[in-house]
């Protein structure tokens, strides 16, 4: 892979990342912050075991509110060769877990496509594409083969928002288009004899505070865009302001249960199936300690 003008995520910074790093923050090495059993994804993701999850340092979104944004902006993690990559793939799968997660893995996309092909035969669980949905098509196209679930983000659908949170204001039409590409590679779910999943999409929306319009305009769009439950939604309620959030007054304090039970209301109404949030869930002790584990 050729890192010296990267056009990997919509960015499109053209960053030699051979030199320097680019707007993610990602150079021309793969780096990753942890790597061990999550328990904390939807059930059928983690199950008993726990999902065997790999979180990636850097991310080609700027949300003020990320709770992972130790690594995401701050870029915390340590660098690694391709083969360590698939020796953690490997050792994730021996502790017993149900799928290997990629967590924000956009960065290194060609280097854990090599990592995968070194394991090609030795690896036999699912591999999860965790992402915030601010993805290129023709990128996604390279994970053709690749990946079995999809678990991406439908952030906003106002671009207003998202340039205000996200700095990324094209990020509605983006993310549409690549939930479509990621629809095509994969399907409609299965699982296994357990309820883990093996095969499928699930989209995920975190509802903020303040902005419940803007969440019924997702929900609505999910049901319509992926009809008679062909993907599965998973309404979070766990936003706690973090990091910037506290720059915008309206969005720095947590979601109301009576704004997440309006919004899970709304799913309903609509027919969309998935996985609703206990409130208890926003909180910070739910962001996993980001201490090099498993690297």
């Amino acid at each position: 892979m050729d890192f010296s003008g990267c056009s990997l995520c919509p960015r499109e910074c053209k960053a030699d990342r051979t030199k320097h790093n680019g707007f993610c923050g990602g150079g021309d090495k793969i780096k990753i912050a942890r790597a061990a059993l999550h328990f904390w994804e939807e059930p059928c993701i983690s199950g008993k075991n726990g999902s065997g999850t790999v979180f990636f340092s850097g991310c080609q979104l700027k949300c003020c509110f990320c709770q992972n944004y130790k690594i995401s902006e701050e870029a915390f993690g340590k660098e690694i060769s391709t083969d360590r990559l698939s020796k953690i793939f490997l050792e994730l799968q021996e502790k017993g877990a149900h799928n290997i997660n990629l967590v924000s893995a956009t960065p290194y996309l060609p280097l854990v496509i090599n990592a995968l092909d070194n394991i090609n035969g030795r690896l036999h669980i699912p591999v999860v594409f965790n992402s915030g949905g601010y993805e290129s098509v023709d990128t996604l196209k390279t994970l053709k083969g690749y990946i079995d679930i999809y678990l991406p983000d439908m952030k906003y659908l106002n671009p207003d928002i998202a340039e205000k949170y996200s700095s990324a204001r094209d990020y509605p039409d983006v993310a549409k288009k690549a939930l479509d590409e990621m629809f095509s590679q994969v399907g409609t779910p299965v699982f296994d004899n357990d309820g883990i999943m093996q095969r499928g999409m699930i989209i995920r929306h975190l509802a903020l505070p303040n902005n419940l319009d803007d969440t019924y305009s997702v929900l609505k769009y999910i049901s319509e865009r992926f009809p008679d439950n062909s993907v599965l939604l998973s309404l979070m309620s766990q936003y706690t302001p973090c990091h910037k959030a506290f720059l915008h007054k309206e969005i720095s304090r947590r979601i109301s249960t009576l704004e997440y039970e309006k919004a899970v209301d709304y799913a309903l109404s609509l027919g969309l199936k998935g996985f609703m949030q206990e409130r208890s869930s926003a909180k910070e002790e739910y962001t996993p300690p980001f201490d090099l584990e498993g690297v």
